[in-house]
């Protein structure tokens, strides 16, 4: 198959395409949590998330303002119905009629409201109410289904990392025996039924907090790492965030429940803290999300499932001066009350076009572009379509700069003659000469990042550049 040259406009066209839709890749939303005196009106919190190209927000319960604000805004919004609220949700089914009445059906479909999130972080409450989740659970969708709602809103909870009983390595991740059978199996089981998503709120500042003797900052923040490997599942991982995630899909598939995906409904790193929070720093803060906003909008899922695109909520778009605990607690937001951007990092694809391969500034030093420095190779999915790879592949040959001689005919990695072969090669290529930089391996999210090293027939697929 010959690399067509397609003209300069199309290839402007097809460039723009690249870095501005996400529709097959990973999607970036924001926490807009509110436990604090000095926060700017709902109505100014619409147009900041709206001047930051930000579609989706998640909110921690359901005020009518902030939901009014919201109307006509097309940012797709995810409510919560609070734990004190849950024993009477799962105990009375009027009562949870008479929620999602009053909270959702009123405002939607004015205000894109897509999920409710029913509880959160029901497990490490300390009212007790674990009991009442499921049941809630159930209600609420129940009280979709009475307005017609339940295909358009979608129904889960927000999980705690420490649901689990391990999460390293990876491999071995499994839910706390005790909540196995009275909670996770139904609840999965719920999720699967009415085609809704686990949410699972991950942090890796804490865990580098906690074990910073142990664990490279670099594998924290997303920078060039020589990676880990499990030695359970053999695969390499190159960030805390990816591992931490296999370790719930572990879980998740110990329990036979593979096909649930799963909602990154909380993550964040703080921008300040005390003196024995180690890592809570604003070049740090700047680097984790920004970073992670690569990774996500990149495309491609974990080393575990490498095609489960995902959808993440940074905690959280405003510092929250009235927040309890430690002074990290109170400084994980992107954005000061003010306004005034905390860091500055890209926060849509667009905004990381334009940053292109430049670091990022920020207060006393540059963050550095997350790269994974081990061995892997950037592939085509099959299933993003022939026109997709087409485009991936004319782009890469053409304006990409990739080495597209080997794929002519003739040469060494002619055969197979396939269209997901070739674009594996030059997107592999043009991977590999961007030094395997987050978010090279994108094409509109007909790629994929691997570990593995890929093979097409006789042809080996290079490492570096």
């Amino acid at each position: 198959m010959e690399v067509i040259k397609i003209p300069m406009l199309l290839l402007l066209l097809v460039v723009v395409f690249f870095f501005s839709s996400n529709a097959d890749g990973g999607a970036i939303g924001v926490n807009y949590g509110r436990i604090a005196n000095n926060l700017p009106s709902a109505t100014k919190v619409v147009q900041l998330l709206k001047s930051q190209g930000l579609d989706r927000v998640k909110v921690y319960d359901s005020d009518p303002a902030v939901l009014h604000a919201l109307s006509g805004s097309g940012i797709k919004v995810t409510v919560n119905l609070p734990n004190e609220l849950l024993s009477s949700a799962a105990r009375r089914p009027s009562f949870a009629y008479s929620w999602v009445f009053k909270n959702v059906a009123a405002y939607h479909p004015a205000t894109a409201i897509e999920a409710i999130a029913v509880g959160n972080e029901v497990f490490v409450d300390g009212h007790n109410t674990t009991g009442f989740l499921i049941p809630a659970m159930y209600n609420i969708h129940q009280a979709l289904v009475k307005y017609n709602l339940h295909t358009a809103v979608k129904v889960s909870s927000p999980v705690a990392l420490s649901a689990l009983q391990n999460s390293y390595p990876s491999s071995a991740g499994s839910f706390r025996p005790n909540l196995i059978e009275p909670v996770f199996k139904p609840m999965l089981e719920f999720l699967r039924k009415t085609g809704s998503s686990l949410m699972v709120n991950v942090y890796p500042f804490f865990a580098y907090e906690s074990n910073a003797d142990v664990i490279p900052l670099d594998y924290a923040l997303f920078r060039q790492n020589p990676g880990v490997v499990d030695a359970g599942n053999g695969l390499r991982y190159f960030s805390l965030f990816d591992a931490q995630i296999d370790a719930v899909f572990a879980a998740m598939s110990a329990l036979k429940y593979d096909d649930v995906p799963v909602i990154v409904s909380e993550t964040g790193w703080p921008s300040k803290g005390d003196k024995n929070e180690v890592g809570a720093t604003v070049e740090n803060a700047a680097a984790y999300n920004g970073n992670l906003v690569r990774r996500v909008l990149g495309g491609g899922g974990t080393p575990l499932r490498p095609k489960a695109d995902l959808t993440v909520y940074l905690f959280a778009l405003f510092n929250e001066n009235k927040k309890v605990g430690p002074t990290s607690e109170r400084n994980f937001g992107l954005f000061y009350p003010d306004q005034k951007k905390v860091y500055d990092i890209p926060l849509t694809a667009e905004g990381l076009r334009g940053l292109g391969e430049k670091t990022t500034p920020v207060s006393g030093g540059e963050q550095r572009m997350a790269t994974a420095s081990g061995e892997t190779w950037c592939v085509a999915k099959e299933e993003a379509g022939k026109d997709k790879l087409q485009e991936g592949l004319d782009y890469a040959c053409g304006e990409g700069g990739a080495d597209c001689h080997p794929i002519q005919p003739g040469s060494t990695c002619f055969d197979p003659n396939t269209l997901e072969a070739h674009a594996s090669f030059a997107f592999n290529s043009y991977f590999q000469k961007k030094g395997r930089a987050i978010g090279t391996c994108f094409f509109g999210g007909a790629a994929y990042i691997v570990t593995q090293k890929p093979k097409y027939g006789k042809c080996e697929f290079p490492f570096g550049s």
